[in-house]
Parts: C-alpha cells; structure tokens; sequence
C-alpha cells in the first residue's frame, strides 16, 4: 500500500487536498504508519518536512508527503519515484575505526624541528650526545643550513681539542708488569730464578720494541759505542745488526748450557763477543734484516727455560768470554744489562721513548759492576794505564780491609759500595775510605756501558782525586762492542 492510505491515517488540519499534503499535523502517518515495500514503517517511522521514511521503505518525491520525497533500493510508491530507480544519495560510509580493522602503518614520521631549536642542538650533536631521530634532523639541516654548518665544524673541532687522541702504542713494560702480577698470584710450578727474571723482563721489553717497528727502520743506522780502555770507540750498524749482536754474545751462555750455537760452523777467532760479532757479520750474504728476530726471541725463550729447569744451583756453572770468564748467575746480569743498553740505541735510532730497567733489577746490575770494578782496576794498572796503588806501611792480604773508595748510587737502583783500591783480593772498608763519589743510577750504567765520560758521570767528587779518577775509567772500561 501507499502513503495515502496508511493504516488509521489522519490527514493534517489544511486539508485533503492542500499543495503540500501532508499526514499529521507534523506530517507523520498515524501511530504505525506505513510506506516501505513492505506496507509498514517502523515504531517510530515518520516523514518529516524532507519527506524521508523509515530505513526499508519510502515513498517517491511525488507520491507521499515529503516535499523531496526519497526511496530506498527497495521502495515502491507512485509517481515519478518508481521502482528500479536508482538513489539519489548514496547511504554513508562506514570509517576504519569503526568498522575494527587495523590502521595502516605509515612508518615512524621524520623529526621536523625549527631553525632556533635545530641551532640549540648543535653542541650536543658535536658531543654525539643527540637522540637518532634528533642527529637524523640536524644533518639534514645542516646540508641546507650554512652559518649552522659551519658553526657544527668549529664545535667539532672544539671537542677534539677536548679529548687529544691517545697513542695506541703499548708500553714495553707492559708484558713485564702483567707477568709480575700473575705470578705474584699464581707461582709458576717451574719459577725463573732471581738473578734470570732481569733477563728474561729485558728481553722481553726489547722483543715489545721489536714488534712495534716498521720493515723500513730495521735498516736504520745505529751507532754501537764503548771505550777501548783509553779513548771512546764506536762502530756503525744498523737495528737488525744490533740485534745480530746480541745473537751472537747470548750464544756464549747458549753453548755453556749445551745449546745451539747461532755461529756453528763459522770461525769467531778468540771467541771473544767482539770477535763473534764481526764473524757473523761477515759471514751474512746480505745485511740482518728483521727475519734475525726470530732466532734471537728463540734463543732468549731457550735460555730462560733452560735455567729455570736447572734451578738455582746452576747459577755457578762457567761461562767463558774468551778473555774473561763469568759464572752463569753474573752473565745473566751481564747479558739483561747489555739487552737494556743496546735496546736504548735501538729506541734512540727510531725516535721511540723508552724507560730503564725495574728499581730492584737495575740494582741487581749496578751491583754486578761495583763487585767487578776492582779487577777492572787491576787490569788497567797491569796494562800502564792506572797509576800503581800507594806503598803502605803493611801489606794486605788476601780478605783483609783495605783502602777503600765509597759508590753512593742515587735515583733507580741505589745503594752505596765499598771499592777496594788496592787489590781484588782486598775488602772493602770504612775505616779506610779515602774517597768519595755520587753518582745518578741511570747515569753510572751508562758510564759502565761507554755512553758518557767519566767527567760526564760523576755528580758529587770527595777525597783522592787520584783514586776517584782511576775508578771512574776502570768503570768505563767495564764497556764493549
């Protein structure tokens, strides 16, 4: 049915037949009034002054009440609003967040910061102290931005000077220092004995040098010095020769203890470490080159273990210089103090910093010339090149106090020496002291070493200016290739 003919339909106060008809008063059609399709609209289905009717039925714009009447896809009614005519307005559309299905991810949004906030960042930008998202923006400002740009260079520069680039070079002393410290917690099951730990933490400090040096500057010159007894000598090579040398000499104590000599083979004349040197040198096709480091880091690793598993007894077996000779305990003191001084020449040819020996093993050597200095001493008075010793009343004997020069030793390694002047045989004694001389610890192993002259050496003088002058050459004499 239509509108006109609602169920209990009343017809408004202007009449049947009016222009705009309507239904009620309001332009509703009775209490159930119906216009859809299916004859009836809802429980609450009115046409207001649209003329619009419930959600299933409504009448066309001719032929109900509304003034623009509309109708649904399923509406039927007379008129010019048919059946089969498509709506005229669309029914809405259903949003994303109401219709449950999940919003699109559109990706974390760039940062957009204004020029004076962009600005404000740039010290910490310098100082990497930016968030991403925040580093992310003031780049991007900064390819755009001059003044800014150049302002972020000087704050960079800034913070350089801030935090000065360290060197990555190691400490030579490291491996010592690290050693020292797992061992003074855990003992080694076969410990090194005391007079070789100077050695084997020498060696180990040059081998540390060693590996820090580039192809190139293991053919830079060195010049090896000494003093001949009367005048400074010296003689040029280069780092890989030094360390020939000290193949060469270390191969004195590798031969006492039954190992490998480096010279097998080659003739060293009166095996004296001068004479070894020159045959190894000459016996090379080519000058050393760094591939001598090897066998001589071989060679030191074989000494050290060779006298730690002989123990502490072994400290007096013989070990001959060719002229001289030294027990085993004292050549080892010999061979750390000659590692230390040739790496020294070493780090001065390379233009690279490095310290003397630790306090108690510079002792151990300082030590080891105060107790040589008296044959040294004689030597020189056999050879014409020391004044005899003073006439006395009663002749010394052997074991007696005699007298005596005092060695203080200030700095590294200090202590004080009693110097018999007369005789090795002789003790030294307080009561006959007849001199006096300071020197600094590092400066009297150069002095042993044939570095400085004994003019150069000697900090504090007291007493025979003779006596002090013959022990200071008799020191220097001590020195060799």
């Amino acid at each position: 049915m239509n509108g006109a003919e609602g169920f209990e339909g009343t017809e408004g106060a202007e009449g049947p037949e009016g222009a705009d008809r309507t239904a009620g008063a309001e332009g509703t059609i009775g209490a159930e009034g119906t216009s859809s399709a299916e004859g009836t609209t809802g429980a609450e289905g009115t046409t207001g002054a649209e003329g619009t009717s419930s959600a299933e039925g409504t009448t066309g714009a001719e032929g109900t009440t509304g003034a623009e009447g509309t109708s649904s896809a399923e509406g039927t009614g007379s008129g010019v609003g048919g059946a089969g005519r498509p709506p005229r307005v669309p029914p809405p559309r259903v949003s994303v967040e109401d219709g449950g299905r999940p919003l699109p991810d559109l990706g974390p949004l760039p940062l957009v910061l204004e020029h004076r906030v962009l600005k404000s960042l740039l010290g910490a930008w310098a100082l990497a102290a930016c968030s991403p998202e925040e580093t992310a923006a003031v780049e991007e400002h900064l390819g755009d931005c001059g003044p800014c740009a150049e302002e972020a260079l000087r704050l960079r520069d800034a913070v350089g000077l801030l935090h000065p680039a360290e060197s990555l070079d190691l400490d030579p002393a490291l491996r010592t220092r690290v050693l020292e410290g797992c061992l003074d917690r855990r003992p080694p099951r076969i410990p090194v004995p005391e007079w070789a730990a100077a050695y084997d933490a020498e060696t180990a400090r040059l081998d540390a040098l060693l590996q820090d040096i580039g192809d190139a500057e293991w053919h830079a010159p060195v010049r090896l010095r000494w003093f001949d007894g009367q005048r400074p000598a010296s003689r040029r090579t280069t780092v890989a020769g030094v360390i020939a040398h000290l193949l060469t000499v270390d191969g004195l104590v590798a031969v006492a203890l039954g190992l490998d000599d480096p010279l097998a083979g080659t003739p060293a004349g009166n095996g004296t470490p001068t004479a070894r040197t020159e045959a190894y040198w000459k016996a090379a096709h080519f000058p050393p080159t760094r591939s001598v480091r090897g066998p001589w880091r071989e060679q030191s690793h074989s000494l050290v273990r060779t006298v730690s598993f002989a123990g502490g007894g072994s400290g007096k077996l013989p070990v001959p210089y060719g002229g001289f000779e030294l027990s085993l305990r004292d050549s080892m003191l010999d061979r750390a103090f000659e590692c230390w001084v040739h790496a020294d020449d070493i780090a001065d040819a390379v233009d690279y910093p490095y310290d003397p020996p630790a306090p108690r093993h510079l002792h151990t050597m300082i030590d080891l010339a105060a107790r040589v200095l008296p044959v040294s001493l004689a030597e020189r008075r056999r050879a014409g090149l020391a004044a005899p010793p003073r006439r006395t009343r009663h002749l010394v004997p052997a074991g007696a106090p005699g007298r005596s020069l005092r060695l203080e030793i200030e700095g590294l390694g200090g202590g004080e020496w009693l110097i018999p002047l007369d005789s090795p045989a002789a003790t030294g004694s307080a009561a006959h002291e007849v001199a006096h001389v300071a020197l600094d610890g590092v400066e009297f192993c150069r002095l042993a070493a044939g570095h400085v002259s004994p003019e150069e050496a000697a900090a504090g003088q007291d007493g025979d200016r003779e006596a002090i002058r013959d022990v200071l050459l008799a020191a220097a004499s001590l020195s060799r290739m």
